[in-house]
Formats: C-alpha cells, sequence, structure tokens
C-alpha cells in the first residue's frame, strides 16, 4: 500500500512551500490523504482486513493531529489546505 515514487514527488511538487520542503505540515498531511484514500478503497474491498483497519484508524488520528497542530500555527495555511485537498477540517 505505500506510494510510489513518481505519486510522492508529485504530492512534494504540489504541497511544498520553498523549494526543498519535503516535510511539512502540508506536505505530510497531502501524503496521509493519499495513503487514506487508498486504504479506504482496499477495505471497502477487504471488509475483515482488520489489521489494515487499525493502521487507517492511526493514520487517521495522525492526520488529526496534525492539521490541529497547523490550525493553532495559521488558520490561513489549514483552510487553503482542507479546501485544496477536499477534506472536512
Amino acid at each position: 500500500m505505500p506510494l510510489n515514487t513518481e505519486k510522492k514527488q508529485e504530492l512534494i511538487n504540489s504541497h511544498q512551500t520553498h523549494a526543498t520542503d519535503t516535510g511539512s505540515v502540508e506536505v505530510q498531511v497531502a501524503m496521509l490523504t493519499e495513503r487514506i484514500t487508498q486504504l479506504t478503497g482496499h477495505l471497502q474491498a477487504n471488509k475483515h482486513d482488520f489489521s489494515s483497519r487499525q493502521g487507517l484508524m492511526k493514520m487517521l488520528g495522525r492526520r488529526k493531529s496534525l492539521l490541529s497542530y497547523l490550525k493553532s500555527q495559521s488558520q490561513d495555511r489549514y483552510q487553503g489546505l482542507i479546501n485544496k485537498l477536499g477534506i472536512r477540517g
């Protein structure tokens, strides 16, 4: 289920804040969102895959904590990111 290199680089390029940025909150949330989307599709087809479901819950919690951190730091960046990704805040 990991992201391939091309998809990862595309996400980094579209969400980075400066030229060498690979680990900002925006990039991390974008990668988590992509992995969550993939895993959700997998779980719809494999309803009894409970270990993957547990991993999904951990990813959701991680994304939620990153988003709450970003919201406390900058409301504008937070609002822009959730609009760009199309997720509920």
